[in-house]
């Protein structure tokens, strides 16, 4: 059965419509009438008698369609300054600038990520149990920092929020390399995360400012490809310094010169 409004919800207009298409004697529900009943943007859906010589249904209130779809105009004034394709944006010193950028601030960021719990149980002695609870924490931080640093990023310009991210991690990870107080371990490695989040959610923000909308998402496609590169040089990169020097300390001073190198 169709739903719709019934009868009894609308009692008085059907009233007023049976008296003036049909007169005192009652509804006709005829095709007239259901086509009538259409000008009014009334639909006549499923009916029934319920005795006597009076029929009753259902009635469903539908506005009519219109003829023609309605159409809007686009409006194309909101795409300002330049719009470059991605091949053009690809051939600018802009675009080499932020793939490196991006492919520091990933290699670093996911480097670390890879060893905090088994760096965190031999340089500060945790259990397994406190290593793992702050892994834990560290992904909340992550995408903590996406957040975070995207929305201060609306405030302070996507070029200044970068030269934050590379001077913060500079410091963060020159100190972690000698920290030994497990409070400062944590606090130094949860900044950074926090950084390397932000790094990657304000990303698309500085394309579209430097490069337009036109084609953002094929810019940022290929911006990608530092990620998965990164993705793959971090903990590979680490893990060779580590197994030459076992220690973390020279890998970590390491990822604090190439964000000099990056800053610069």
């Amino acid at each position: 059965m169709d739903k719709g409004i019934t009868m009894g919800d609308l009692k008085g207009t059907l009233e007023v419509f049976a008296k003036e298409l049909y007169g005192a004697d009652g509804v006709d529900f005829s095709a007239e009438a259901e086509a009538k009943l259409r000008e009014y943007g009334l639909v006549l859906g499923h009916v029934t008698v319920m005795g006597g010589d009076r029929p009753s249904g259902t009635i469903v209130a539908q506005s009519p369609l219109p003829d023609t779809p309605t159409k809007f105009p686009v409006n194309n004034s909101l795409a300002t300054g330049p719009q470059y394709t991605a091949k053009e944006a690809m051939h600018t010193w802009m675009f080499a600038a932020l793939w490196w950028i991006f492919f520091t601030n990933i290699t670093c960021g996911i480097g670390l990520l890879a060893v905090a719990s088994p760096m965190a149980q031999e340089v500060i002695k945790m259990s397994p149990l406190e290593a793992a609870s702050m892994v834990g924490i560290i992904g909340l931080l992550n995408g903590g920092g996406r957040i975070a640093w995207s929305t201060l990023s609306d405030y302070i310009g996507r070029r200044n929020t970068y030269v934050l991210f590379f001077a913060i991690q500079i410091a963060a990870f020159y100190l972690l390399a000698s920290v030994t107080d497990s409070f400062m371990f944590q606090a130094l490695i949860f900044i950074i995360i926090t950084c390397y989040g932000g790094g990657f959610s304000c990303m698309p923000a500085y394309l579209s400012d430097l490069f337009g909308t036109k084609q953002l998402s094929a810019i940022h496609g290929r911006i990608l490809t530092a990620w998965g590169l990164a993705g793959i040089a971090g903990p590979l990169l680490l893990s060779i310094i580590y197994e030459r020097t076992h220690s973390y300390t020279l890998t970590l001073y390491f990822f604090s010169g190439c964000f000099v190198v990056s800053l610069i």
